[in-house]
């Protein structure tokens, strides 16, 4: 009985190093921001494109990727300038106080700042008062950020 104690014992320590271990190097990996769109081709003609593993920043904890060096480094130069508003989140869903993913295909971009929406009905909405609903969002989000 006595050894079925300390094996119980040994197999939950191991069980419990081997979590432990796993959650260290799973936090190692993320998935990369807006699904891995470049974030600085949304300002340029012909519009989004995805990025690339191979310029990847690593930016205040999260991931991303740009389509080429150039790209990369513009948004090293000025993050500010490239950040989705609402860290990516659906604007309108933000403007009803509300965190959605979007679809990183429909967006728009409006005083210089990138708006993301869930999906091409949402952003109609959206739309209908974007002046109003970018202010509302941007009162909501310092509550649900």
């Amino acid at each position: 009985m006595k050894t079925l104690k300390n094996l119980l014992r040994i197999a939950t320590l191991l069980i419990t190093s081997a979590t432990a271990s796993f959650a260290a190097q799973a936090s190692d990996y993320d998935l990369p921001a807006v699904s891995g769109y470049d974030l600085v081709s949304y300002h340029q003609v012909g519009g989004p494109v995805r990025g690339t593993g191979f310029q990847a920043v690593h930016h205040e904890g999260i991931t991303y990727l740009f389509s080429s060096e150039a790209n990369k480094a513009a948004f090293e130069s000025n993050p500010a300038k490239y950040l989705p508003e609402f860290n990516g989140y659906c604007a309108y869903g933000v403007a009803l106080g509300k965190k959605f993913n979007t679809d990183p295909s429909i967006y728009e971009i409006v005083g210089g700042k990138l708006y993301l929406n869930l999906d091409g009905n949402i952003q109609k909405k959206w739309s209908e008062d974007k002046a109003a609903n970018i202010h509302k969002a941007h009162a909501n989000w310092k509550e649900i950020q």
